[in-house]
């Protein structure tokens, strides 16, 4: 039993941005929705709470009016395995009106931030080489979705683009 579960607050679409989410990830499922009554804050039938899950983890997504908009200082990061993956999220979770962000961040078109972090990021800036570190650290903050390859270059001393493989 998960004992702690994130709620998203939603203007008006929470049911569409768990189906939206439970499309992304292939081990999304929606497990309940309640709805709004007659002579409630929404229109009777409106998803009051939708209760999903993605990859285990368990959400409700909840439509409270537009009182409190998602801001970056919540948002939910993605590990990925490699760069198919990373290439997967990004463009679905930017798909349909989300926006690109910095190092790896995004907005999704309900507003909320997502972070796609592939897993070799984490990898690569667990050394003891700060030379290298500051590298890979500086080759990520020019970027808006993470291509690992730019990142093995830069740890290597070269410029982005010079990885071998790499079409640009």
């Amino acid at each position: 039993m998960q004992k702690i579960t994130p709620c998203l607050w939603f203007n008006e679409e929470a049911e569409q941005a768990a189906m939206f989410y439970c499309s992304v990830f292939r081990e999304g499922r929606v497990l309940s929705v309640s709805r709004y009554g007659p002579d409630d804050r929404m229109p009777e039938g409106t998803a009051l709470v939708v209760e999903f899950e993605l990859a285990g983890q368990r959400f409700q997504a909840l439509n409270g009016g537009t009182d409190f908009p998602f801001t970056e200082a919540i948002s939910l990061s993605i590990e990925t395995a490699d760069q198919a993956e990373t290439d997967y999220y990004w463009e679905a979770l930017t798909a349909g009106g989300g926006a690109p962000g910095p190092c790896g961040w995004l907005k999704d078109r309900f507003g909320l931030s997502w972070q796609v972090v592939p897993k070799a990021y984490v990898d690569l800036i667990s050394t003891s080489d700060s030379s290298a570190v500051a590298r890979i650290n500086a080759a990520l903050y020019t970027m808006q979705k993470i291509v690992i390859a730019d990142l093995v270059a830069a740890r290597d001393g070269e410029a982005a683009g010079d990885a071998v493989g790499d079409p640009r």
